[in-house]
């Protein structure tokens, strides 16, 4: 694809065999920064692509093969973050400004991490001064709303196949994030909210299937789940989410923006922890239904 040509929003990868009631979804590891935003902004190269969630699209590319279903958004985050509401906006970003009754001021927004970044990582502004307010609008509806629209849609088709729906929420983290003092960062977090967002049952399988694969695994510090799992994650509505967020310094040169070495082994690794979750999930629950009718039938 030219570089220059505007892709989709997303790409969504069915699985090649079978489906399960799993979506794994990439919000961030979007390599798409149009022409426009580019010039635009303050920071380039490198810089500019700090805050994206490099290759973790790459990690997660093989969850079709099992029944998982692959959702990657193409634009970068830097352009329009996705774990956002459509509202997180900061209303003196824009001339003319806008109305504050229509956005929400988050404590993400007053950082300047809204759905339109005023900065990337470091606290580097993106922009010199205030971008037309047509601009809000004009990446919500191309990129934010066909996005979640099509994650909805997947997961309420799920839930209605499976009776329960589960969504993974795909990300990585600077190799920095979660390191607590005298101790290293660990190598996965995984984020469901404090229990919230998904059944503790399959955070807790995760969380033994990425130490069985060798990781150094922490539950919800730094990172306990972002606007999508929370916004998702509805457990009594049986909607199940966790985000999984994948330190950087594993399979990635941050520097270069490059993959080590390593990232072969880690992309198996997580492969395979990713078929165990569908698979052993799927299994319980079909025992799960065969010990139900058998009830019935007594």
């Amino acid at each position: 694809m030219n570089p220059h040509q505007t892709p989709p929003p997303y790409h969504l990868h069915e699985p090649k065999t079978g489906l399960s009631p799993f979506i794994f979804a990439v919000p961030h590891s979007g390599r798409f920064y149009p022409p426009d935003f580019v010039a635009r902004a303050q920071q380039k190269g490198a810089a500019l692509r700090r805050s994206e969630d490099a290759f973790v699209d790459d990690l997660f590319d093989k969850i079709t093969d099992f029944g998982g279903t692959l959702l990657v958004a193409t634009h970068a985050r830097a352009y329009l973050d996705l774990n956002r509401a459509g509202d997180e906006l900061d209303p003196a970003m824009f001339s003319p400004r806008l109305d504050p009754a229509s956005v929400n001021l988050s404590q993400r927004v007053k950082a300047g991490l809204g759905l339109i970044p005023g900065f990337v990582a470091e606290g580097k502004p993106l922009y010199s001064g205030p971008l037309p307010a047509r601009e809000a609008e004009k990446r919500r509806n191309e990129i934010h709303t066909p996005y979640h629209a099509c994650l909805k849609r997947l997961l309420e088709e799920r839930r209605e196949r499976f009776g329960v729906a589960y969504l993974i929420d795909c990300h990585s983290m600077p190799s920095e994030a979660g390191r607590r003092r005298r101790s290293t960062a660990p190598h996965i977090v995984l984020g469901d909210s404090w229990g919230a967002a998904c059944d503790r049952d399959i955070t807790s399988l995760a969380e033994e299937l990425f130490i069985g694969a060798g990781f150094q695994v922490r539950r919800n510090v730094p990172y306990s789940g972002g606007y999508t799992t929370v916004h998702y994650g509805k457990p009594r509505s049986n909607i199940h989410a966790l985000q999984i967020e994948i330190n950087r310094a594993v399979y990635m040169d941050e520097a270069r923006h490059q993959p080590l070495p390593a990232f072969a082994s880690v992309h198996e690794a997580i492969t395979l922890v990713s078929q165990r979750l569908i698979e052993t999930t799927v299994r319980r629950l079909a025992q799960k239904a065969d010990t139900s009718i058998s009830r019935a039938a007594e």
